[in-house]
């Protein structure tokens, strides 16, 4: 006899949570975002210099201890927020990935812990931090437990030159993107460490996938990451967002076809060098448990997912800078912030709303393409290794050389004749959009064919 089906009935949550989730969801971004705004142009050294002249100070009389104190205190600040940036965003990550592929795959999600699950990143970091912190007996005790803390200092050190703004950045380095490369190879050490120091068989197989992956696909990435240097003439991060243009057309993955190639083998080998699906072999769990973290628990275990989601933000954050234009505000250009500044020892309103302007343009870029990143996540099935290895060295490193050799000729030929590249921008821009609107389109179909609708009931 079959036992009669109980309907579900949802619960509604309360509005004191839902008031509660809205103010979190919308001070936590406010704060950080204000705190990265306001703190990375003012640790610069001359305009650190007029604040304190401005707030009654005088600056030049400070001791050399003095003064190196108190912007070592001001930039350690900055650092401080900045990292805190990088943890809440991979916990905010972790919530919109979970109810995006809850929605692709017709479930609630997260719903329990406030409104719409938003505080269930909160809850499980709190779970993770109080639960006990196991090592294992035959594991190498000293690398065993250093070994989040390379993943942790290689995701962190990103953040020092990844532009926010027109001036929103804690460090313009002249080869900052070259140092974006060298950082982020201390999240491999990380991993291998894991894997290796774990003494066991799984953990070790998943460490040497991942020294096998991220190695291999460090050559695309980072050919391919040739070509927007090439176009910019510069290394510096800055300096690629400001030899694009504000418009879509100005971007430097549709002014050149050979850039919209290397973005997409620079997009591919990121996900990678992220583990991100179908590239997530180091830690599949039907294959290795949970490959090199599966001795881990506790607080070092929460540290590896944090770094993993946080580096979608960096990953896409990096994909806008190089391609997208960055944070170039549409209808401005450079001169339009210089003049903004105004005449006093410290920049005027007009200029901070401009800065203002352009990390919204900036963050709200990052967003689209880091939503990609999660869609793409939980469509594609996961390959296999040597699918893997055959994609890498048999198409992206010969793509890439292509795109570095075509990109020369482009600037050699093309490039100094601007209407050539005004024209090839509009085309392609045009192009695109145009398949933009055809997969959206076709995707709608594809909703309304399945019955699907929106629920917020469930929330």
């Amino acid at each position: 006899m079959s036992v009669p089906a109980i309907p579900y009935a949802p619960k509604r949550t309360a509005k004191s949570v839902v008031l509660l989730t809205l103010a979190v969801g919308f001070i936590l971004p406010v704060a950080l975002f204000g705190a990265i705004l306001v703190l990375s142009p003012l640790t610069k050294p001359a305009m650190f210099e007029a604040l304190v002249n401005q707030l009654g100070g005088n600056y030049a009389a400070w001791s050399p201890t003095a003064k190196a104190g108190a912007y070592a205190g001001a930039a350690a600040l900055l650092g401080f927020m900045l990292l805190n940036f990088g943890a809440i965003i991979s916990g905010t990550t972790v919530w919109w990935e979970m109810r995006v592929s809850s929605r692709m795959q017709s479930r609630i999600g997260y719903n329990r812990v406030g409104a719409g699950g938003f505080f269930q990143w909160i809850a499980d970091a709190v779970k993770l931090l109080l639960k006990e912190d196991l090592v294992p007996a035959e594991a190498d005790q000293l690398l065993f437990r250093a070994a989040p803390y390379f993943v942790l200092v290689g995701f962190a050190l990103t953040f020092v030159a990844l532009p926010f703004g027109e001036s929103i950045i804690a460090a313009d380095l002249n080869v900052g993107i070259f140092y974006m490369i060298s950082v982020t190879a201390l999240v491999v050490v990380g991993i291998m460490l894991a894997g290796w120091s774990s003494n066991s068989k799984w953990a070790l197989f998943g460490g040497m996938r991942s020294a096998a992956q991220v190695i291999s696909y460090e050559i695309p990435a980072g050919i391919a990451i040739m070509v927007p240097i090439l176009m910019a003439g510069t290394l510096s991060m800055q300096g690629i967002i400001r030899a694009q243009g504000p418009w879509p057309w100005q971007w430097f993955v549709f002014t050149n076809p050979f850039a919209f190639v290397a973005f997409i083998i620079f997009f591919i080998a990121q996900l990678a060098e992220g583990n991100r699906t179908p590239f997530d072999l180091p830690e599949a769990d039907s294959e290795l448990v949970a490959g090199y973290l599966s001795e881990y628990s506790s607080f070092r275990f929460a540290l590896y997912f944090l770094v993993e989601f946080g580096n979608l933000w960096v990953m896409a954050a990096v994909a806008v800078t190089l391609f997208f234009g960055g944070w170039q505000v549409p209808g401005t250009t450079l001169q339009t912030f210089q003049d903004a500044i105004g005449p006093g020892p410290l920049p005027g309103a007009a200029w901070w709303g401009l800065q203002l302007a352009s990390l919204v343009v900036f963050v709200v870029k990052t967003l689209v393409v880091l939503n990609v990143i999660v869609w793409i996540r939980w469509t594609l099935p996961r390959i296999r290794v040597d699918q893997m290895m055959t994609l890498c060295w048999k198409y992206l490193v010969p793509f890439a050389f292509v795109s570095f050799v075509a990109t020369l000729l482009w600037m050699i030929v093309v490039a100094r004749y601007p209407v050539a590249a005004t024209v090839t921008g509009g085309v392609l821009t045009a192009v695109f959009a145009v398949v933009l609107a055809v997969f959206l389109r076709q995707t709608k179909a594809n909703i309304t064919a399945a019955g699907d609708r929106v629920d917020l009931t469930h929330w």
